[in-house]
């Protein structure tokens, strides 16, 4: 039996406890995903490393998993525009059952090995993408279909799965297992192999934005600002990073669509946004190097 799916010995009780234990347990067993996500840590670095030039050649983010794997997937894909204003098309999400399937369990998908196939070549995956195979049990056929065919199509495939050996972790180029071993509710992988996986994603595609530029610091610098709130962040980012106050900052964030890399820049050097713009192009995006230069 897969440790994903083995009843966990110390809480055959579980639906006796007190209220306040049975939440405790329930977080308590939540410690364990980051345990997982540590000691994978080499293996995440590794794809970060091996995924960078990909991007950096105009490659894509692929996601695709399903269920709660899946899920999780779409959130991380959606959540680069706002973040790090990657574009929306470089990163795509597969989900096992469709974009339906986000809101309402779709029984059955995930045993699709065809559809997994079809639905990732369907996206023109190529050589410079990167495609993101997530499954917990580390055997879902809509995942491998869609794995074997992104390999056979030159892509960089990075498993990850929540037990060893699993075969979406042991086929991909680059496996990561995150090893959370039996569930406080035996088989909810929503608990703490989610967990995992939540970390495990947000840690690669993060390290991977700041690889491409797109944090000066720890301030992300790349971010879209779509709304009131982050427009007030991104002045609160400019004045951190340049000293200016906050009515200068805006002033020159407006010249500049608030695109704060280009607004650190002019207020750093005192030049004009566009030149302050051709400075940050000609130094592929990084803040560091535009300001050195």
């Amino acid at each position: 039996m897969l440790n994903t799916e083995t009843p966990a010995s110390q809480h055959a009780s579980l639906d006796q406890y007190p209220t306040t234990e049975l939440v405790n347990v329930l977080v308590d067993d939540q410690f364990k995903a980051v345990e997982a996500v540590r000691a994978a840590a080499p293996r995440i670095a590794a794809a970060v490393t091996a995924a960078l030039p990909r991007m950096e050649a105009g490659g894509r983010l692929i996601y695709v998993g399903a269920g709660t794997s899946g899920r999780l997937g779409v959130l991380d894909s959606v959540e680069l525009y706002p973040t790090f204003s990657w574009p929306h098309g470089r990163a795509v999400a597969l989900l096992a059952g469709g974009t339906d399937a986000m809101f309402v369990a779709v029984e059955g998908a995930e045993d699709d090995i065809v559809q997994g196939a079809a639905d990732l070549q369907s996206v023109n995956v190529g050589k410079d993408d990167v495609v993101l195979c997530i499954a917990a049990s580390g055997g879902t056929p809509y995942v491998l279909g869609a794995l074997r065919a992104a390999r056979a199509a030159g892509a960089l495939t990075v498993g990850f799965a929540n037990n060893p050996d699993a075969p979406v972790a042991t086929e991909a180029e680059i496996g990561v297992t995150l090893d959370t071993g039996p569930e406080a509710i035996s088989g909810s992988t929503r608990l703490k192999a989610g967990t995992s996986q939540k970390i495990a994603l947000n840690t690669f595609s993060s390290a991977l934005m700041v690889r491409l530029n797109k944090v000066y610091g720890n301030l992300m610098v790349d971010l879209k600002a779509t709304n009131a709130k982050l427009v007030r962040r991104a002045i609160r980012l400019t004045t951190f990073a340049t000293g200016a106050d906050d009515e200068s900052a805006r002033q020159v964030l407006e010249q500049c669509g608030f695109h704060v890399k280009v607004a650190i820049v002019a207020l750093s050097k005192k030049i004009q946004v566009e030149q302050a713009r051709a400075l940050l192009d000609s130094a592929n995006g990084s803040v560091r190097d535009a300001l050195a230069s």
